[in-house]
């Protein structure tokens, strides 16, 4: 029997994965700043599940900087891809 946890890492990988590949395929077609923001913040959420995968199984260690006793890697691979994603969406908006 396959480990819960396990099988979550993979659903969020593979599913993680066709997001990244279908937003860097979007990338290459548009030069649309919302849009570009769009496909960072996909990108570097997918590049977040891995690095969580990483550290979680020790291949890579978390760094030595804390900020409030949180990794500051992790605090930046949880947060960024939200801040991209809110200012694709402001940028969307602001438009005419």
């Amino acid at each position: 029997m396959i480990d819960p946890q396990i099988l979550l890492y993979i659903i969020k990988l593979v599913l993680g994965g066709i997001a990244a590949f279908l937003a860097i395929m979007l990338w290459s077609r548009t030069r649309d700043v919302a849009w570009m923001c769009l496909v960072a913040g996909t990108v570097t959420g997918y590049a977040g599940i891995v690095y969580e995968l990483l550290e979680k199984y020790g291949i890579i260690l978390a760094s030595s900087a804390k900020f409030c006793g949180i990794p500051l890697s992790s605090l930046l691979f949880a947060s960024i891809p939200s801040v991209f994603i809110i200012l694709g969406f402001i940028l969307m908006l602001l438009r005419k």
